[in-house]
């Protein structure tokens, strides 16, 4: 084997390996489209059995169902206008996410955590604070 060989052949396991890697941070496409859409119901697809959520200054667990209503109450009170992931990442076996939600009554940090649960990567952790920190 000569040396263009070689190197072509370490350039692309180098490109495959960096492809990967970025795929293991990516966080599923449609939580943020439910975000986007103050859809509680599809964001509740992508949730753990039990899941700690903090709302506007409450935090507590909640079972799925409950998370979900109050979720979808938050999201009937500010009707979004906009969201967008600011900044992702991956440490060990969670997956998380920054982002700026837009309303209709103000705009929002939301931040959650992801952690695979059999095969599947599901919400752990979310957190929705004013951007004014209340």
């Amino acid at each position: 084997m000569d040396f263009k060989n070689l190197a072509s052949i370490l350039v692309l396991a180098f490109l495959c390996t960096n492809i990967q890697a970025q795929d293991q941070q990516r966080i599923p496409p449609g939580i943020s489209i439910a975000i986007k859409a103050g859809n509680a119901a599809e964001m509740a697809k992508y949730m753990n059995s039990t899941v700690e959520l903090l709302l506007l200054g409450k935090e507590d667990f909640y079972k799925k169902n409950v998370a979900e209503t109050i979720l979808k109450d938050f999201f009937a009170t500010y009707q979004t206008k906009d969201f967008i992931i600011r900044h992702q990442g991956a440490k060990n076996e969670a997956q998380y996410a920054i982002g700026n939600l837009k309303t209709v009554k103000g705009d929002f940090r939301v931040y959650f955590l992801l952690k695979r649960v059999d095969r599947e990567l599901l919400i752990h952790t979310i957190r929705i604070e004013s951007e004014d920190g209340r």
